[in-house]
């Protein structure tokens, strides 16, 4: 019963720590690996012109998030202008303005995109409200003699939407064609045509603008296509082809009847879009779109939101219950022994300054030397407390000792003696003379070199850079590692390192056996 209990409870734990691993790894995209890199797009859009000594304003709509993009370190550079941000027709509008325009003037719009694993192709919506074209006369007329054409023709929303840009890229082009979309007949111009011809028709649809992330382009031209309300999600569909295979490069910046940038107050107006592609740490990317951040759905547990000097210290205390699993496995599954339970553990966080041979060769040194002197108050009788407090201080001098040799002789490593924590020091050189005392030179001897090797092998370990960012970003996983102790914790079978020792006894057994039974 007590057995169940246990596996019931380590089983508990990992379920608990798997799944908000999973769930930070796959839902919040946090990197599994310290280096993971993630691909980026840097964009820019400069928007130039002449200044007529008026106040001016520049109006642009600012990228946002969608399913498949983030969008991360916005920036507006514009000097002498004041910014105001607000909403328009579902996109934040961005309204620049200055007092006295004159001469030459520039605004840039800069900010970086990288791609999110689309994890669901048709998301929900809630639904739109529709708003009628103020289309009137031949317009209106046109209008709805293509919509009565396309509308015979198909069995939904989508099928419509198809039928209708099939018309707008038909060659030649109908007449109504021609009223509908004048001279300007280019793809953004029928995405908002057909967008419009929908919503007279009572169904939900919008012009959707944006660019095609590429390597590297000075020039970038915007790309369009059109979005249909069906169900209870939005559907797209490309202007040229009615296909709804949008390709996965379309970054889709605003939506609706406005043009990107808007000028009021300045002549000779010029708009450019540049894109330069990049990379950049996974971690990084996430951070700053906000994914540690609280989204709603009750996820607000992260170590990154911790000031930088507090994350530097946990990323090192986090190794520590991994550095305990070792131990107890090198314990009580191989049998190596050590002074005391933990020490090793935190003889090995000192290794991580020191370096691992010159923290063995200090370590040796510092508690020989101070053995040595326990040996020698030995014979002075002294009582626990106060010979522990002399044992402590003449560590002290000699670590201070061992520093300034070290200086001396331009030997760096040997100043990070100071490194070692000094109550360790002196309880490992108490916990070693009374096992000296007890059981003999030998044994503590075992125990000393047994503890330098767990703690080497602690360290070797707890100073893998994916164990700590494994640690630090995921820190459910320590739960993982709590079952496994629990369920080392019950284990009574034989240490590997007995097993010669009985093996001998089996021998013996065996052969007492094989000579038959005693007949004196």
């Amino acid at each position: 019963m007590k057995n169940r209990h246990l596996y019931i409870l380590a089983a508990v734990l990992f379920l608990i720590g798997i799944g908000g691993f999973l769930y930070k790894a796959f839902v919040k995209d946090l990197p599994i690996l310290p280096e993971q890199i993630v691909k980026v797009w840097n964009v820019e859009l400069q928007v130039t012109f002449e200044g007529t000594g008026k106040p001016a304003k520049v109006h642009l709509f600012a990228a946002g998030n969608t399913r498949r993009f983030t969008v991360i370190d916005q920036s507006f550079i514009a000097g002498g202008y004041g910014m105001l941000s607000s909403l328009k027709g579902g996109n934040r509008q961005v309204t620049l303005s200055t007092r006295n325009a004159t001469g030459k003037q520039a605004v840039f719009y800069r900010f970086t995109v990288h791609a999110t694993e689309a994890r669901d192709n048709n998301p929900t919506a809630p639904k739109p409200s529709i708003e009628r074209p103020n289309w009137t006369g031949a317009k209106l007329a046109a209008a709805q003699a293509i919509l009565a054409d396309a509308h015979r023709k198909s069995s939904d929303p989508l099928t419509l939407a198809a039928e209708i840009l099939q018309r707008f890229n038909a060659n030649p082009l109908s007449d109504n064609a021609k009223v509908l979309l004048g001279k300007n007949r280019i793809s953004g111009t029928k995405a908002r045509v057909a967008a419009g011809i929908l919503r007279l028709a009572g169904i939900g649809a919008r012009a959707v603008h944006g660019i095609k992330l590429v390597e590297r382009q000075r020039k970038v031209q915007t790309v369009h296509w059109l979005e249909v309300y069906v169900g209870q999600g939005w559907r797209s569909l490309l202007t040229e082809s009615a296909s709804p295979d949008i390709p996965d490069t379309y970054f889709p910046w605003w939506r609706g009847e406005s043009p990107l940038v808007h000028l009021e107050g300045g002549d000779r107006r010029r708009t450019e879009i540049a894109i330069n592609a990049g990379a950049e740490k996974a971690l990084f990317a996430a951070l700053s779109s906000g994914l540690s951040q609280d989204d709603g759905k009750g996820f607000r547990f992260s170590l990154l939101d911790l000031p930088l000097s507090t994350q530097h210290v946990y990323r090192i205390l986090l190794t520590i219950p991994l550095g305990v699993l070792v131990l107890v496995f090198l314990r009580n599954i191989i049998g190596i022994r050590t002074f005391g339970t933990f020490m090793p553990v935190l003889i090995a966080l000192a290794f991580r300054e020191t370096q691992i041979l010159w923290g063995v060769f200090l370590f040796s040194l510092v508690v020989a030397i101070g053995l040595g002197i326990r040996v020698y108050m030995e014979r002075l009788k002294l009582l626990l407390v106060p010979r522990l407090a002399a044992v402590v201080i003449v560590i002290v001098l000699t670590m201070l000792s061992i520093s300034i040799v070290s200086n001396l002789l331009n030997l760096p490593r040997g100043l990070s003696v100071s490194l070692f924590p000094m109550v360790i020091l002196t309880m490992t050189v108490e916990r070693m003379s009374v096992v000296w005392d007890e059981r003999g030179g030998g044994e503590a001897l075992k125990q000393g070199i047994g503890s330098l090797m767990v703690a080497a092998v602690c360290h070797l370990i707890m100073i893998n850079p994916y164990g700590e960012h494994l640690f630090f970003i995921f820190p459910e996983v320590l739960l993982i590692v709590l079952a496994g102790v629990l369920l080392l914790g019950r284990y009574s079978g034989y240490r590997l390192l007995d097993l010669p020792r009985f093996k001998a006894i089996l021998d013996r057994q065996a052969k007492a056996r094989a000579a038959g039974p005693d007949r004196g």
